[in-house]
């Protein structure tokens, strides 16, 4: 009886040491900061779904634009010599290019970001933008940057992997006056790799637009809610009701 009672502060002790830790590994999170970080994927996987994967995706720029990279390669049977179209697989190989490491110095920045919460906080706390913001709430919002930004990243060195296999069968795509059937499928099958290609670049360029409605969640997470909103209708207009979409639809004879 003695030794039960003797123990008891010792398990009481040991008890409120392991709250103090768990309280401690856990961050400083609002309920609203999770409905926010919810909507945020929700919108995410959604709009991915919707614009990539639904039968709506035929409406899409995209798979306009598809079209279009079937008949280049159709008009690129009947050519020569095909500077033109090595420079035009050059051309997107130099934008994959540039946008993969403009996203590595992004990285580098946001790995910089990630041990510099407590100076963070002092420039928060000097615009009065820190009563939603804590150094632990800093460092999971900067690695949801990191996230997004190597996922971005992955796309892009993707899609200038994928433009070079375009200018290797572009490369053994045979010259013929007439082409035949083996020609032809050589150029499906170029145009299916870029159109490939263009995919994943358009999905790491969709990145960096939830990475901008990312930024909004450091001042706040309503801020964050509307900035999603707002990327979203950015990018269905742009995706499916822009005045360019427009252009390529329009049939030779109504111009």
């Amino acid at each position: 009886m003695a030794s039960a009672l003797a123990s008891r502060p010792f398990r009481d002790k040991l008890a409120g040491d392991r709250k103090q830790t768990w309280d401690l590994a856990l961050p400083d999170i609002t309920l609203l900061d999770y409905l926010a970080f919810a909507f945020y994927v929700a919108s995410w996987f959604g709009y991915t779904l919707f614009a990539d994967y639904s039968p709506w995706r035929r409406r899409s720029i995209m798979k306009t634009m598809d079209a279009y990279r079937e008949q280049w390669m159709q008009q690129m049977l009947r050519r020569e010599h095909r500077i033109v179209d090595a420079n035009i697989i050059g051309s997107l190989q130099n934008g994959a290019a540039f946008f993969a490491s403009t996203t590595i110095f992004a990285l580098g920045g946001l790995i910089a970001a990630l041990g510099a919460s407590e100076q963070a906080m002092g420039i928060l706390s000097t615009l009065h933008m820190d009563q939603f913001a804590t150094a632990e709430t800093w460092q999971i919002k900067v690695l949801l940057m990191i996230a997004i930004m190597a996922y971005a990243f992955f796309k892009f060195a993707w899609t200038f992997r994928l433009q070079n296999y375009c200018a290797v069968l572009l490369g053994a795509t045979s010259v013929e006056t007439e082409p035949g059937l083996d020609d032809t499928a050589m150029a499906h099958r170029v145009a299916r790799i870029s159109a490939l290609a263009a995919r994943h670049f358009n999905r790491g360029l969709r990145a960096y637009f939830f990475a901008l409605a990312a930024l909004a969640w450091f001042v706040h997470p309503v801020l964050f809610i509307v900035m999603i909103v707002y990327v979203l209708y950015v990018l269905h207009r742009r995706e499916f009701r822009s005045k360019s979409l427009k252009v390529l639809r329009i049939k030779s004879d109504e111009f």
